[in-house]
C-alpha cells in the first residue's frame, strides 16, 4: 500500500507497513508522542484533537499521548492493534480523511530531521539476557577453550538485571567508564579508564501488559505481554568486567550506558517476518515444559537482518562513510522472546509496562557476523583493519558505533528500526 505521505513510499525503514511509535520534541519543547511515517512524524495529540479516532482506537491514542508510552503499552493487544489499523486507514493513499488531514498538515506532520527523539517509555526495570548462542560460545572459548558453554545454558535463558537509569536514546554520546582493572602482569588492580571498551549488538523487547506479582506468564500467552521491539547496544568495559564478574556477574562494566533506538516497532508490523525457531542441534536437551510451546517453536522467531557500522574520527576528517563491521540476524537466538518472558516470570517476578529486555549479543557463526569486538579480535589478539588503515581491537575515544536492522520479503513493505548510534567521549576528567 502507498501513503499520501509521499516520503513513506519506498522508504527503507518507515513505510506504511511499519508505523512505529515514539516520543519526540521540537526545539526544546514538550515531549509528544508520534508515529514515524517516511521522513515525517505523525503527531498523535494533533490527530486526537482533530477527532480522527473513535472506539478502541480512541482509547489507545488517548493512552499513548503525554510524552511516554507506558499507559499505551499496558493496554491489551487488541486495543493497541485498533490504533494501528486506524492509522493505516488514515495514512493510506486515497483515505477519505486525507483532505481533512492535509488541512492541518503543518501541525499533524513534523519533519523528523527537526526533532529530538527520546527514550519512549519510563523504564523501571531492565534485564539483559544471553540468548545469542554463537556469542556465548565465542566468548566461552576465550576463557574456557575446552568447555565454552556452561551446563545450564541450553536449559535456561540466562540473564542479569541491569541498570535502567543509564539507558539513553540513539544519538546521545557517553563517557568512557573508569573502574578497577586487573592487568595480566600485575598482582593488584588499578583504578583507570577502561582500555577495552566494546559494543554489543542486541535487540530490545518492550514489555506490554505486566503480570501480577507471584503469577507466572504462561509460555502460550507470553506474546500478549510484548508491546514492541527496538535496537540495543549494551556497551561493555571488558577489562572492568573481567575483574568484577565473579561471582555475581556484570556490574560497573555494564551500568555506565546502554543505547537504544527510539522507535518502538510493533509485533504486528513484524508479523510477515515471523519464522520457525531454528531446530536445536542433535543432542541438545528439550526445553522444560514451562518453556515449550508448539506455536512458539513454529512461529516465535523473526528474520531480522542486523548490521553494525563504525565511524572513527579519522574517517570523519577524510569524508569516509561508516564501514560495516558485522551482519547478523535474530535467527541466531537460541531462545525466543516468548521464552524470555516466560522464564523471567516463572518465579513470580512482576513485569511492568515499559520494562525493557535485551537479547544479549546476537552474533552469527563467522567473523563477519560477530556482534562485538571482543569476539572479532579474539580478546584483542587480532585487530580489525579499517579502510583508512586504522586498527581496532577495542573502541577508541571519538569512535561512533551505528546499529541498524531491517526486514525484507517479496510482496511486503520494508520494515526498519531506525538507527541506534552513539559516540564514545573521553573518560571523566580527560580531554583525549
Amino acid at each position: 500500500m502507498n501513503s499520501w505521505v509521499a516520503s513513506a513510499n519506498g522508504h527503507p525503514d518507515f513505510s506504511l507497513a511499519n508505523l512505529p511509535y515514539g516520543v519526540f520534541s521540537l526545539q526544546g519543547g514538550e515531549r509528544r508522542s508520534g508515529v514515524a511515517i517516511g521522513d515525517e512524524i505523525y503527531d498523535l495529540q494533533v490527530a486526537l484533537d482533530a477527532g480522527l479516532f473513535e472506539g478502541l482506537a480512541l482509547t489507545a491514542a488517548s493512552a499513548a499521548i503525554g510524552g511516554e508510552l507506558n499507559s499505551f503499552f499496558a493496554l491489551p493487544r487488541e486495543v493497541r492493534l485498533a490504533l494501528r489499523e486506524r492509522l493505516i486507514e488514515l495514512l493510506v493513499e486515497g483515505s477519505e480523511e486525507t483532505p481533512a488531514q492535509q488541512k492541518i498538515c503543518d501541525r499533524l506532520l513534523v519533519a523528523a530531521a527537526q526533532c529530538t527523539l527520546h527514550v519512549p517509555a519510563r523504564i523501571q526495570d531492565y534485564t539483559d539476557f544471553y540468548v545469542g548462542i554463537h556469542h556465548a560460545e565465542n566468548v566461552g572459548k576465550l576463557f574456557r577453550p575446552d568447555n565454552p558453554l556452561m551446563p545450564n545454558y541450553k536449559y535456561v535463558p540466562i540473564g542479569y538485571h541491569g541498570r535502567a537509569s543509564t539507558i539513553v536514546a540513539s544519538g546521545k554520546p557517553f563517557v568512557r567508564p573508569s573502574g578497577q582493572i586487573k592487568l595480566p602482569d600485575s598482582d593488584e588492580p588499578i583504578h583507570a579508564p577502561s582500555r577495552r571498551l566494546d559494543y554489543e549488538l542486541e535487540v530490545g523487547l518492550w514489555v506490554g501488559p505486566g503480570n501480577v506479582l507471584g503469577e507466572p506468564v504462561d509460555i502460550a500467552n507470553a506474546r500478549e505481554h510484548i508491546a514492541g521491539f527496538c535496537l540495543l547496544n549494551d556497551w561493555s568495559a571488558r577489562d572492568i568486567q573481567a575483574w568484577e564478574y565473579q561471582p555475581l556477574g556484570p556490574f560497573l562494566s555494564k551500568s555506565f550506558a546502554s543505547t537504544i533506538s527510539p522507535w518502538v516497532v510493533t509485533p504486528e508490523a513484524l508479523e510477515p517476518f515471523r519464522c520457525a525457531q531454528p531446530a536445536r542441534p542433535e543432542g541438545d536437551p528439550t526445553p522444560l515444559p514451562y518453556l515449550l510451546d508448539a506455536e512458539d517453536q513454529s512461529t516465535g522467531a523473526f528474520d531480522i537482518a542486523l548490521e553494525v557500522y563504525i565511524l572513527t574520527p579519522t574517517m570523519r576528517e577524510k569524508g569516509v562513510a561508516p564501514v560495516r563491521l558485522s551482519l547478523s540476524n535474530t535467527r541466531n537466538m537460541y531462545w525466543t522472546f516468548a521464552q524470555m518472558v516466560a522464564h523471567h516470570t516463572v518465579n513470580g517476578c512482576q513485569l511492568n509496562p515499559g520494562d525493557l529486555f535485551g537479547t544479549g549479543t546476537l552474533s552469527g557463526p563467522d567473523r563477519n557476523s560477530m556482534g562485538s569486538l571482543l569476539e572479532m579480535s579474539e580478546g584483542g589478539k587480532h585487530p580489525v583493519e579499517l579502510p583508512t588503515g586504522e586498527m581496532r581491537t577495542f573502541l577508541e575515544d571519538g569512535d561512533e558505533i551505528i546499529i541498524k536492522a531491517r526486514c525484507s520479503r517479496d510482496g511486503f513493505g520494508s520494515i526498519g528500526f531506525g538507527e541506534c548510534r552513539a559516540v564514545v567521549l573521553p573518560a571523566w576528567g580527560r580531554t583525549s
